[in-house]
Order: C-alpha cells, then sequence, then structure tokens
C-alpha cells in the first residue's frame, strides 16, 4: 500500500500502526543527555538495571502485585520481544494457536520457526468483535505448545474481557501450555474507570507459563525509537539474555534512558493520548456510519477503526482504488489475515483535521459512484 501511494503528496495516510505526533521533548532530552554522558557502550543483555527495575516497579502498580527485577528483560523493540519470546519456545512442528485477525508479524515469525499454526477468528457481532470462549478452549488442546493473545488488538480494537482472561488461563496452567500476552496497547483503552486493558500479568503466579511483551512504541510515541520489555518467569531470565546477545546484544544504553524517563515522567501524556484517541474513535466511527454501505465497529481499545464497505468483499483491490481515487491511504484488511478480508483498518492516531478530510474524500468517492465499481 505504501509503495502504491509513494512519491504522492496529495494523499492522506491512515494505513501504519503509529501516531502522527513526535515524540514529547521531554523523553527525547533525556536520549540526548545520555549521549552527552557517554552512554554510548554495550549494556546488559537484559537491560540496563535502572531501566528494568523501573519497568518492574511500573508493572507493580499498574496490576496491584511486585514485580521481581529478574523477571524483566528490556528488548530493541516490541517486535524483538515477540520473536524472542516464540524463539524461547518454540520448536519446529509445535502447535500454536492465535485469535485473529491479527498484526502480521506474528503469525510472520511462528512460521519462521517452523510452527503449526491454528488461527481462531473473532467475530462481527452486535456492532463490536467478540470471541468465541469456547471455541478457543476446544483447540487449547494438551499438544498445543503456545497460545498468543494481542489484547487490544490490532488491527481490531478488541479487548479481552477479564472473566475470559481467568477462564483461559486456568484452561491453559492445567494443559501446560505457555500464553504468550501482546500487551502492546494495554495503556490505550477507552475505558475511563480504567487505567489499562485487563492483563494476564494481573492474575498468573510468577511461575506460570505466561511471557508478556510490551513496547514504547505506542502509548509513549516511541515507534522509531525500537525499545520494548518482557516479562517471563525469573528462571528464564539467563536464557534471555542469551538470546538477547544472539540477536541484538541489547538495547543502546541511551535509548534506554529514554524509555526510563517515558515511564517515570510520562503519566499524565499517556492520560492526554488516550483522551484524544477515545475523541478520534468517537468521530470515526460516527463519520463511517453516517455513509451508506458502510459498516463500522466499534473498538474498546487499542488505535485503529475497522470498517467495510458492502459489495467489496476483495480489502486489497479497494484499498488501492481508494489510494487512485480518492487520495486516500488505508491498511487492507487481508494484510491481518484471510479473516480480515472485506475489511479496512483506519489508523486515527491521528490530527483530528487530517481525519475530517480522510472521511470527506472517502464520503466523496461513494457519492461520486466509484464504490458501486466492486471488481
Amino acid at each position: 500500500m505504501a509503495n502504491a501511494g509513494f512519491g504522492r503528496t496529495d494523499l492522506v495516510r491512515f494505513w501504519f500502526g503509529e501516531s502522527q505526533k513526535r515524540t514529547p521533548d521531554y523523553i527525547a532530552r533525556a536520549a540526548i543527555e545520555a549521549i552527552g554522558d557517554g552512554d554510548t557502550f554495550y549494556t546488559h543483555n537484559n537491560g540496563q538495571e535502572a531501566l528494568r527495575g523501573q519497568i518492574a516497579g511500573y508493572l507493580g502498580g499498574l496490576h496491584r502485585r511486585p514485580f521481581g527485577l529478574s523477571r524483566v528483560s528490556v528488548t530493541s523493540s516490541g517486535v524483538s520481544a515477540l520473536s524472542l519470546t516464540m524463539q524461547a519456545v518454540i520448536d519446529r512442528g509445535d502447535r500454536v494457536v492465535l485469535v485473529t485477525p491479527v498484526w502480521p508479524n506474528i503469525p510472520g515469525i511462528a512460521n519462521l520457526l517452523g510452527a503449526d499454526i491454528v488461527r481462531v477468528p473473532l467475530g462481527a457481532r452486535e456492532g463490536r468483535w467478540r470471541l468465541d470462549l469456547q471455541a478457543l478452549l476446544d483447540v487449547l488442546t494438551p499438544s498445543t505448545r503456545l497460545l498468543i493473545l494481542n489484547s487490544p488488538g490490532n488491527p481490531t480494537g478488541w479487548v479481552l474481557p477479564p472473566e475470559d482472561r481467568q477462564v483461559i488461563l486456568e484452561h491453559c496452567r492445567r494443559l501446560g501450555i505457555w500464553i504468550l500476552a501482546d500487551d502492546v496497547y494495554e495503556r490505550l483503552v477507552f475505558d475511563s474507570n480504567v487505567r489499562s486493558a485487563s492483563s494476564f500479568l494481573e492474575i498468573a503466579d510468577p511461575e506460570d507459563r505466561l511471557l508478556g511483551v510490551n513496547s514504547f512504541s505506542k502509548a509513549w510515541l516511541m515507534t522509531g525509537w525500537r525499545l520494548g520489555w518482557i516479562v517471563a518467569p525469573a528462571e528464564l531470565e539467563v536464557e534471555f539474555g542469551k538470546l538477547i546477545e544472539f540477536n541484538t546484544s541489547c538495547a543502546p544504553g541511551f535509548i534506554q534512558r529514554a524509555g526510563l524517563v517515558a515511564l517515570r515522567d510520562g503519566e499524565p501524556h499517556v492520560a492526554a493520548l488516550r483522551s484524544e484517541l477515545e475523541a478520534s474513535r468517537r468521530a470515526v466511527v460516527a463519520g463511517l456510519e453516517a455513509l451508506p454501505g458502510v459498516e463500522a465497529l466499534v473498538p474498546d481499545g487499542g488505535m485503529y477503526v475497522c470498517f467495510r464497505i458492502a459489495g467489496w468483499p476483495d480489502s486489497l483491490t479497494l484499498a488501492l482504488r481508494l489510494v487512485e481515487e480518492a487520495g486516500l491511504g488505508l491498511a487492507p484488511g487481508v494484510a491481518f489475515g484471510p479473516e480480515g478480508e472485506g475489511w479496512l483498518r483506519w489508523c486515527i492516531a491521528a490530527d483530528p483535521a487530517a481525519l475530517s478530510e480522510g472521511m470527506e474524500r472517502l464520503a466523496g468517492w461513494l457519492r461520486r459512484g466509484e464504490g458501486a465499481r466492486a471488481t
């Protein structure tokens, strides 16, 4: 999709999963100061102790229970955390269960490791994405090695209900199945009564087969910095240190300093970002629902709204047509697996004026009749 719009200056782009805002200055200054202090050498494989401690304290406050520093490893991005955790527990031929549609890097990493992937699709019901819990439990058999859950989800904005989380944990604990929880969007949840989406970290025992991954990219606007973390049973600390050594050796020290400051001082910023995203969600969903032939699903978290246009089952063809004929860049649902076919993903982490312009372009395209010419 990006290649289709390469070189064009007349596009409004909502296809990438990142905010259009730059990283806050207080975070950038911390990295600059760290470089000035000479923090440009190798660091501990698992991360600098100061940042690991900051992450442990942050998680403890967020999830209302203690987290030992030995459970935390710092990684060079959230996707690196995903790759490392799968490397730790997957062998070729292992059965891996995914809830889909999902960000393509997740099944892509599992495929690279030779996993046998089983997909459990969310369904569109009552204006939201919904999980059939029993369908998921039915495929979580004793032969399953790993369950991967991304909540709030990309591209769906689906949030795992707390009551389902408990059932899933007990089921996987009983059968010895590892759970990989992708919590990258956990702070971007549209519920003013909670600080984050429901997390397995709140209810799991420290020794449970639970691997939590997170990133500074979304809630702290640090996509280009490439910094994330893993939470794992303490006995895996040394093993993750080895895996990090073989993959990236370590995250840069000056970037770790920026992450520490983001966690320490960033709560007002995270709250403001959540408020902005919730306003964007309301505006985009309302705008889409007002258009003829358009069905939009309401996300409960994350940075995206999924919608589909009647008569357009081929999401890639539709997305390419919107680039060419409307100057509107959206992500085709098929990029997130066959379960996403027919849908488009709109990243709402954008300026309200840009969102309004995008909606006007889509409405104009539909008014001109292009939307009726499905191929």
